[in-house]
């Protein structure tokens, strides 16, 4: 049901704002985590590899908080969250905040599991992919 899928994708952005990802109880066992763009671009399977890929992803940064903007249902097996993210790069100390840090994470739900997450740190090229038009005037342009 698309809106138990909305309520569980919510939940995880709740815990995660607060700096909390330790639960996986989300993600089916077989779970493909892909980070379609950015600095690091891959692919990985299984819980064990989605906690590698979090951790590339999250390796340059301290303090790494996303926020979600806004939530949207594609379906009733997909959620897209349109994010941003505030850190501070490890090495060179630089705080990032709301500058191009919007991004969009892309969940496939089933059976109130994510089976496949997919991570954009260019929010542009989510919506390009998904053949989503954002309209003049919406909120982040």
């Amino acid at each position: 049901m698309a809106s138990t899928n909305l309520d569980l994708v919510r939940s995880l952005y709740v815990a995660w704002e607060r700096g909390d990802r330790s639960s996986m109880d989300w993600a089916h066992p077989e779970v493909e985590f892909v980070i379609a763009d950015g600095p690091a671009p891959g692919s990985w399977t299984g819980l064990a590899g989605m906690a590698e890929g979090f951790r590339d992803l999250l390796s340059a940064w301290q303090g790494w908080r996303p926020q979600a903007d806004d939530y949207l249902e594609l379906g009733s097996e997909r959620v897209l969250v349109l994010d941003h993210f505030r850190a501070r790069g490890k090495t060179s100390g630089l705080e990032i905040g709301h500058t191009r840090t919007e991004g969009a994470v892309l969940f496939h739900l089933r059976d109130g599991k994510a089976t496949r997450v997919v991570v954009y740190w260019d929010r542009e090229k989510a919506l390009a992919d998904l053949g989503l038009v954002r309209e003049v005037g919406s909120e982040g342009s």
